[in-house]
């Protein structure tokens, strides 16, 4: 019987021959779909410079938000990005399973409590130089609005001494809503077949020598408000509301 959940087995699909087949994929499949479903426009590309490694911190709406955040980002970056996907969500079936991990390079994370083998795999991987694309809301928004960041992203950016660009998804939760999204904001709205996205990148972060984590994550959740509010229009984004 197949290994399921946390113990999917993933390190194949950094191998050579699954990192030639996403290329392939990605490059003559994935983007040119995504960018057409999504008439994608991207900013903020300047933001991500150095040798990295990166970890992209980015809210979270939609299924859609990964092809969208991997189509915008410069194609060296891409090749060499992981991304933390729900256990529950993409590793229960081994079809699916497969999918995820060929197409999107995706490792396992368990959303719902911390779970030391998937954060040490995540760790060991920023370090080998890897980026990573991880939503730190745990999940889709079940409301549209931002959730309260979790910090595995603080965690492992300064562990592994790495660069967190925060990224800001606008507008995703209205592509294909009924297929993509949670949140009956979108899921009430016009089933849009196409819609605009725009996915930006802000300035980079680092975990400050005398910054604790938890500090760290306030000021990663803070800068994708900020970018969120520039790129939306909308003063209110990320205000939490009482209740």
């Amino acid at each position: 019987m197949a290994q399921l959940g946390l113990d999917y087995p993933t390190k194949w699909g950094r191998g050579y021959a699954a990192r030639f087949t996403r290329s392939f994929l990605q490059l003559y499949g994935l983007i040119p779909y995504t960018r057409f479903l999504s008439s994608l426009e991207v900013r903020g590309v300047e933001h991500i410079t150095g040798t990295g490694p990166f970890i992209f911190a980015a809210n979270h709406s939609s299924n859609a938000d990964t092809p969208l955040v991997l189509s915008a980002l410069p194609a060296a970056q891409r090749k060499r990005t992981v991304v933390a996907a729900a256990m529950d969500n993409f590793f229960m079936d081994s079809r699916k399973a497969f999918r995820t991990v060929l197409l999107f390079n995706a490792i396992p994370i368990d959303r719902h409590r911390i779970n030391r083998r998937s954060a040490q795999l995540a760790l060991e991987l920023v370090e080998d130089h890897w980026n990573l694309l991880i939503y730190p809301e745990g999940g889709r928004t079940p409301s549209g609005e931002l959730q309260e960041f979790k910090g595995g992203a603080a965690y492992l950016a300064e562990r592994a001494k790495a660069t967190v660009v925060p990224t800001y998804i606008h507008g995703s939760g209205y592509l294909q809503a009924a297929k993509y999204a949670k949140a009956p904001l979108y899921l009430d709205a016009p089933n849009e077949w196409r819609h605009h996205v725009i996915v930006a990148f802000g300035p980079a972060l680092r975990c400050g020598d005398d910054e604790n984590i938890r500090r760290f994550g306030a000021r990663i959740e803070e800068a994708v408000e900020t970018l969120g509010r520039e790129v939306s229009g909308d003063s209110t984004y990320g205000v939490k509301r009482p209740g």
